[in-house]
């Protein structure tokens, strides 16, 4: 790996975060091997379609983007008494050992270079820790970004029977002149029998590159939910993951996204059934409009023990311009005959006769297609049941369709 992201982003760089948030040893020696790591590991993948490469994230030019030092954003953590919300300096002073056995054990620090690069520079983060047999509710965590760079970390844990409901939020605050760069990681551990259900909104401005990878783990009869809704950023690349690795747990990963302009994302969503009993649900819906662009790709891997698995997965992208780019690479990897799993994916413009239908019965042809947009929406925003959200989405579509020329 040649790539250098700046010359003084060096292990005094990496120190220097650490001692401002006063962190134990053992976490300073984990920003330090994924600082090393930087050398020897690739980006992430680049999906390829036929005729199409997509989103090789190594070319950006990192040297202008990362400026972890002068980090600065705004952060609005609210949660019930029940749940402990923390700060992640907080949580390195009052958690010490919840972090050190749960930071890193979702993703890996070294799936690839930004992920290792999250973990040697980032400056700020959420811990949301969920005592056995509590079930919280309305979790609320927005960032507004105030800098060139921002490094974010976000650790859920569930205990045994225990519930929560988290809704994360991404924004720019301040304007700074040029390009800005965004990264979040996201770790959730369900406990055994636990159940989180973990939704964002990202509504970056243009100006901003989006890296997040948002992954978890089940334990047996555990679920987790993840909801993930993107509209803003100049380039987005989201993956959300789940690991099915307890007996009887379930995922469910739903995706919405809507471009405009030149926007451009690239949106990955994959399960991994490595238990008998497993069950899975993967439903994304995304509009692109103008000369945006985007690219789904969904993973269904069936493991050998995985006995028993029902795996589903859809995905639906509308076009509304002739100059927009859409493309998707659903997959199936099936290790074990016990299965049940399909998948499907369809990209495509508003349908003619649905059109016609409309207007021959006196609807203006632009009501009619904002109609026909939000109706599109509707399957995934049935699957939805954090209402802020919800909410929130759909008050973004219905402003850029008001907008459209």
């Amino acid at each position: 790996m040649s790539t250098q992201v700046h010359a003084t982003i060096d292990e005094a760089t990496v120190r220097q975060i650490s001692d401002e948030l006063d962190e134990p040893e053992w976490l300073l020696e984990m920003r330090l091997d994924a600082l090393d790591a930087l050398d020897s590991l690739d980006f992430p993948d680049v999906i390829r379609t036929p005729g199409r490469l997509w989103t090789d994230l190594e070319e950006l030019d990192y040297e202008s983007l990362v400026d972890p030092l002068n980090a600065a954003e705004k952060k609005d953590q609210v949660g019930p008494d029940e749940a402990e919300v923390l700060s992640f300096a907080e949580a390195v002073d009052e958690h010490e050992d919840l972090l050190r056995e749960h930071f890193g054990s979702v993703v890996d620090p070294e799936t690839n270079y930004l992920t290792a690069l999250s973990t040697a520079l980032f400056s700020t983060g959420t811990v949301v820790h969920v005592p056995e047999g509590v079930n919280a509710e309305d979790v609320t965590v927005r960032t507004s970004m105030n800098s060139r760079s921002l490094f974010n970390y976000t650790l859920v844990v569930a205990e045994e029977s225990s519930s929560v409901t988290l809704l994360e939020r991404q924004e720019t605050g301040e304007s700074v002149e040029g390009d800005r760069y965004y990264s979040g990681v996201v770790e959730v551990a369900a406990g055994e029998n636990a159940y989180v259900q973990y939704g964002s909104l990202q509504n970056l401005d243009q100006e901003t590159y989006n890296f997040q990878i948002k992954e978890g783990v089940t334990d047996t009869y555990g679920q987790i939910d993840f909801i993930d809704c993107n509209a803003g950023s100049r380039l987005s690349k989201s993956t959300v993951e789940t690991h099915l690795d307890g007996d009887s747990s379930e995922a469910r990963i739903v995706g919405a996204f809507y471009g405009h302009d030149d926007q451009h994302f690239d949106i990955d969503a994959r399960v991994w059934h490595n238990d008998e009993n497993t069950t899975a649900d993967l439903v994304t819906r995304g509009v692109i409009d103008d000369e945006a662009r985007s690219v789904y790709e969904g993973v269904q891997d069936v493991g050998r023990e995985a006995w028993n698995t029902s795996s589903y997965q859809r995905e639906n992208t509308l076009m509304l311009s002739d100059e927009s780019e859409a493309d998707a690479s659903p997959k199936l990897i099936i290790n074990n005959h016990d299965t049940e799993a399909s998948h499907s994916a369809t990209v495509g413009q508003v349908d003619e006769e649905d059109m016609f239908y409309m207007t021959s019965r006196s609807v203006p042809e632009r009501a009619a297609k904002n109609m026909l947009v939000e109706g599109f929406y509707v399957p995934v925003l049935e699957e939805i049941e954090v209402d802020e959200l919800r909410d929130d989405f759909s008050a973004l579509v219905r402003e850029r369709l008001a907008n459209r020329d």
